[in-house]
């Protein structure tokens, strides 16, 4: 029987091509009403934390170092009051197979894949997931599809994410390339079902587990070598995995005093489906385009329940600037010597701006970085803003306006992160669980589940629900 492939038509069957291609059937794990049985979902990965890092060791994954930022430190404390300035470390990430953290992801999805008996894999990724799977794919001996979002109708495309193309090119994975719009999702349905091959998606129980081990290296590597658990975990937010999963394994590791920080780079005011808007950032990922509506609607994702849940385990939201993040990746590599991709240099510059708020004696660790390839470098970036029309300037980057300039900071004092009142992203939250599971009222059973993915008291969810109720009867 021939299926129709209109848009329409592939949307009405998502779901069924979703399961088809994830080997889980989400229905196991539903209540009735807004909840579902989130841990025991994860549980059904079926591989503990000591099979994952072995998966992961096979494969070139894990096991990276941390390394203390001495000159960036020196350089915070001298912007920070009398014995503020706490020790700056990173997570070098760039170690890995591919080159960043989602080599993590990626080797148990992967490998996952294989165990199942797939013959291939497909992601959805303009970024360095693509590459991270293209890479295990390569190893693990399976056919690898990566869809990228990639160009403006004028066929324009962003030169970070034209390189991460080729980086999974050169690993022998077949990469489609479409421009800014629905038909990213759509393209992907259809070839997971014309394939067969498995929806190696970053949002999976496989993907989130495979980031548990980041967390769990962090506070074991961090007791060996300085005695102590972290004080902050600083993680660029984006989809909200990455913060998910190394939260989950600084819990796993008994590191539960240690406060998990979420980070993402302003751009307000641009919209990241609008092809006009869509070559107006100079960040593709890590930055409130993405890291505000998954935290908001986690269940957005290509999978029926997103496993990244970032606001069950973030204690703080905060933002930076674009052009901060550029001055940042040029200390880092003047002051470190140390050459890093942008993604990690978000958590980064949010961490420089949170390291003056402690004391001498404390510890933050930037949980990630990544590789540095042609388009991640400053100078592509900056070109690629001006030929945009993006003003570029020296000054106070908080009077940055996106779309229209990009400031970067005329001294390092000026680098200032910025918070994100949570509470009001938890209560846009609730109300979308309340809204787009249809539910007229919430049971005890939601009302408890909600707390927990929001990090909040149960009278926080429902006084929620009484002033959604009261506009609705308005």
């Amino acid at each position: 029987m021939i299926k129709e492939n209109s848009y329409e038509a592939v949307m009405n069957r998502k779901n069924e091509i979703m399961k088809n291609a994830i080997g889980i059937d989400y229905a196991e794990f539903e209540n009735k009403g807004v909840s579902f049985d989130y841990e025991k979902m994860m549980r059904e990965t079926g591989y503990s934390l000591e099979e994952i890092e072995n998966i992961q060791s096979n494969y070139a994954v894990g096991n990276t170092p941390i390394i203390e930022l001495k000159n960036i430190t020196k350089l915070a404390r001298k912007m920070a009051p009398k014995g503020k300035g706490a020790r700056i470390f990173i997570k070098d990430e760039a170690a890995n197979a591919s080159g960043s953290f989602k080599a993590r992801r990626a080797a148990t999805a992967v490998y996952h894949a294989k165990k199942m008996g797939y013959k291939g894999v497909i992601a959805a990724t303009s970024g360095n997931y693509g590459a991270a799977v293209a890479s295990q794919a390569a190893m693990q001996g399976l056919k690898c599809i990566i869809v990228q979002e990639c160009y403006d109708s004028k066929g324009i495309g962003q030169p970070e994410i034209i390189e991460k193309a080729r980086k999974c090119e050169a690993y022998g994975a077949e990469v489609v390339q479409l421009t800014v719009g629905p038909e990213l999702f759509y393209t992907f349905l259809l070839m997971l079902e014309e394939t067969g091959y498995f929806n190696a998606s970053l949002y999976s129980p496989f993907g989130i587990a495979g980031v548990e081990t980041l967390g769990y290296e962090i506070a074991m590597q961090c007791r060996e070598r300085l005695g102590k658990d972290p004080d902050i975990v600083v993680c660029t937010n984006a989809g909200g995995g990455n913060l998910t999963g190394t939260a989950r394994g600084l819990i796993k590791a008994g590191a539960t005093d240690t406060k998990v920080v979420g980070a993402s780079v302003n751009l307000k005011g641009l919209h990241m489906a609008s092809d006009n808007q869509f070559n107006k950032k100079s960040f593709t990922t890590g930055h409130t385009g993405f890291g505000i509506p998954f935290c908001t609607w986690p269940d957005r994702s290509d999978v029926p329940r997103s496993a990244a849940r970032p606001l069950r385990y973030m204690d703080r939201y905060v933002t930076v600037n674009q052009g901060e993040v550029f001055y940042m990746t040029e200390l880092l590599a003047q002051l470190e010597g140390l050459e890093r991709g942008p993604a990690g240099n978000t958590s980064l510059t949010a961490a420089f701006s949170l390291a003056q708020e402690l004391d001498e004696d404390q510890i933050i660790i930037v949980q990630e970085t990544e590789y540095t390839g042609a388009g991640k470098h400053i100078n592509p970036q900056l070109t690629f803003a001006r030929e945009n029309g993006i003003e570029i300037k020296f000054g106070n980057p908080q009077d940055e306006i996106c779309g229209e300039n990009l400031i970067l900071p005329s001294h390092p004092s000026l680098i200032k992160s910025k918070d994100i009142n949570i509470d009001k992203i938890r209560k846009s939250y609730i109300k979308n669980a309340i809204q787009n599971n249809n539910v007229s009222s919430l049971s005890d059973e939601d009302i408890s589940f909600l707390a927990k993915d929001c990090k909040c008291s149960k009278e926080f969810v429902k006084d929620v629900e009484k002033e959604l109720l009261s506009i609705k009867s308005c």
